[in-house]
Formats: C-alpha cells, sequence, structure tokens
C-alpha cells in the first residue's frame, strides 16, 4: 500500500514541535499538569502534534479491528453505575448463562470473515471462579484454531488464573481502570481503584498484553479525564490497547440521564492518549454510533487506530461493519493484517 505523507507545516509559536524524547516516553514521569497542559492547546496544535506522534509509530491509514461479544450477561454484583449488567439496577437485562462453546466459536468466524483480527469475549463477572478457567481454556483454543488473537475480560484474577490463561494461548486481557482516582467512587463502589491496578499487575506478571482504558462522559472534569490518562500512560509500561469509550447511558443506571460529552472534548481525549501513549493502539469502543463520519475521521487523525468492528458491543449498539467499510473506503482507511 502507497501512503501518501503530508507536508509538515511550520510549527505554532504556542506549539512548538515536540523534541523525540517529549513525544515518546512511556510509563515514566507525566504530572497531572503535563497531561491538562496538552488538552489546554489549541486543537488544531493538538491534532498536528497528535498525528506527527501517531506517525512515528504507525501507519496512519492502517486500523486495527476487535470484534466484541458477550459469553455471559448480566447478574453481575458490582455496582458499576453505568452498566445495564449490574444486578443492581432494573435495566430489563437479566443474568444469563455462559453461552454454548459452538456458539461462541461460530461469532469468531463471523468476525474473521468481516474482517476483524481479534476477538475479544466478555463475561459479567466480579471475578472469574476457578471452575470457569477450563471453559475459558477451550474457548483461548477455539478462537486461537482460526488465526485469531483473543482478549478477554472476566473481572478480577489470582495470579493462577491469568498464568493458566497465558500458558493456554490468551493474548490479550482486558480490565478498565474506567475514570481517575479521584472521581472513581461516583462511579463504582464494589471494587476500589487499587482492585483494578492490583488485577493489571497480575495479567503483566503473567506475560498477557493488556487492554486497558476508561469511560468519559460519566459526568467527570477534564482533570478526571487527565487523570485516567496520566495514570494509563504511566503504567510500565503503558497497556498495548487503551480503548476510549463514550458513554452510552442505559435507561435504569444511575448514569442514564446525564448530559452527552462534547464530541471536541472526545477527540481531545483520543489526541491526548495518543501523544501520552504513542506505542499503544488507541481504540474507539463504545459510544462510536453517536459519532458522526466527522468526527470519526477527526479521531483517526488524532491518533485513533483501532475499532470494535460489528454490529454489537456487549449489550449496546454499535455501526455495522458494512458502515465502517464505506467510512474506511472515503478516508482510504485499510485494516492490519
Amino acid at each position: 500500500m502507497t501512503t501518501m505523507l503530508a507536508t509538515t507545516p511550520a510549527a505554532s509559536p504556542c506549539c512548538p514541535p515536540p523534541t523525540e524524547d517529549s513525544s515518546t516516553t512511556e510509563g515514566t514521569g507525566w504530572s497531572r499538569q503535563d497531561v491538562l497542559d496538552l488538552f489546554q492547546l489549541p486543537f488544531n496544535d493538538l491534532l498536528h502534534r497528535a498525528h506527527e506522534t501517531h506517525r512515528r509509530h504507525f501507519d496512519p491509514n492502517r486500523i486495527q479491528l476487535s470484534t466484541l461479544i458477550n459469553i455471559k450477561t448480566g447478574g453481575c454484583q458490582e455496582d458499576c453505575k453505568y452498566c445495564s449488567q449490574s444486578a443492581k439496577y432494573d435495566t430489563g437485562l437479566g443474568a444469563g448463562k455462559l453461552i454454548e462453546r459452538a456458539e461462541i466459536k461460530a461469532a469468531a468466524e463471523a468476525a474473521k470473515s468481516a474482517g476483524a483480527d481479534r476477538f475479544c469475549m466478555g463475561a459479567a463477572w466480579r471475578e472469574l471462579k476457578d471452575r470457569d478457567v477450563g471453559r475459558m481454556l477451550e474457548i483461548i483454543g477455539d478462537v486461537k484454531s482460526l488465526g485469531l488473537e483473543t482478549c478477554m475480560t472476566l473481572g478480577m484474577l489470582t495470579a493462577t488464573q491469568a498464568r493458566a490463561l497465558k500458558d493456554g494461548g490468551l493474548d490479550y486481557y482486558n480490565h478498565n481502570l474506567d475514570t481517575s482516582e479521584e472521581f472513581y467512587g461516583e462511579v463504582v463502589t464494589s471494587r476500589s481503584y487499587q482492585d483494578r491496578l492490583d488485577t493489571l499487575a497480575t495479567v503483566r506478571d503473567a506475560g498477557i498484553k493488556v487492554c486497558c482504558g476508561g469511560i468519559v462522559g460519566m459526568g467527570e472534569g477534564r482533570a478526571d479525564r487527565a487523570g485516567l490518562l496520566q495514570t494509563l500512560a504511566n503504567l510500565e509500561p503503558p497497556p498495548e490497547s487503551v480503548p476510549i469509550n463514550l458513554l452510552v447511558p442505559i435507561k435504569g443506571t444511575p448514569l442514564g440521564d446525564v448530559e452527552a460529552l462534547d464530541v471536541f472534548e472526545y477527540i481531545r481525549t483520543i489526541a491526548v492518549a495518543r501523544i501520552l501513549m504513542p506505542k499503544s493502539y488507541v481504540r474507539l469502543s463504545a459510544g462510536r454510533r453517536s459519532l458522526s463520519d466527522e468526527a470519526q475521521a477527526l479521531c483517526y487523525f488524532a491518533g485513533a487506530n483501532s475499532i470494535f468492528y460489528g454490529d454489537r458491543l456487549l449489550t449496546t449498539g454499535n455501526p455495522d461493519h458494512e458502515k465502517d467499510q464505506v467510512l474506511f473506503a472515503e478516508l482510504g482507511l485499510t485494516a492490519v493484517g
């Protein structure tokens, strides 16, 4: 594929070109003020810096495609205020059982046929139980046999469980921080922020790649969005995959009536994530259905290079893959792999 490289314009006086060190440093030293300073740049300067950073590490016209399936729906004992699957709230979603192994494999085959290269599986559990590890290993084996990367989100893990998943071929484990540590108690009280960090450490120690991001638009302030990204960027190393979810308000949850986040603030969040974590895949995740084609195009320019692909994300809608293919063709984007 031939990539057309844009001519780099002269830097704005208020946004001098970043040094190689400042744009590629990972895992150390980002202060909250550093991150807020990025958020506060003029929009064009921020996107220019983010796009330059992105080009240093990725082909700007390639997008990684993941498909997400809910393998066990509802009945979760956590009280996450955004989640339709919490047993604490009346959202009309009952507790389901783990779906059949053959159904999961068929969904993975369909995802691969549609162009995905990673298959992500989520279960509405507080933590993985030892009794379920064997079934997870069978599922991982089925998906790996198709030539797909595997990702799971199953709640908290023990070190023994994480090692078993790694040995079984799991490539990525998703465990989001959701928001800043300061705002976290406004969203979740059934599990601590440290619990989440400890799970990430357990996953990393087992040698599994980390998928970790958060949700914006939950009523948090810019300082909280900066705090989330600061924490992610200062992990050693930062997550290989960083999903930036835009809240999808669910009727019946405490956040069901939250005012929508300004779309430019969402794009700023993507751009800052790219600058802070230059080697990570930054993913447009939940809420993408609410974004116009133009907003998505700006997100890709700002450094987003991964999406969830398919018409469903756990319990909420997502643009179907045919619509994504039309937009990709218009923008000259192609899939990784």
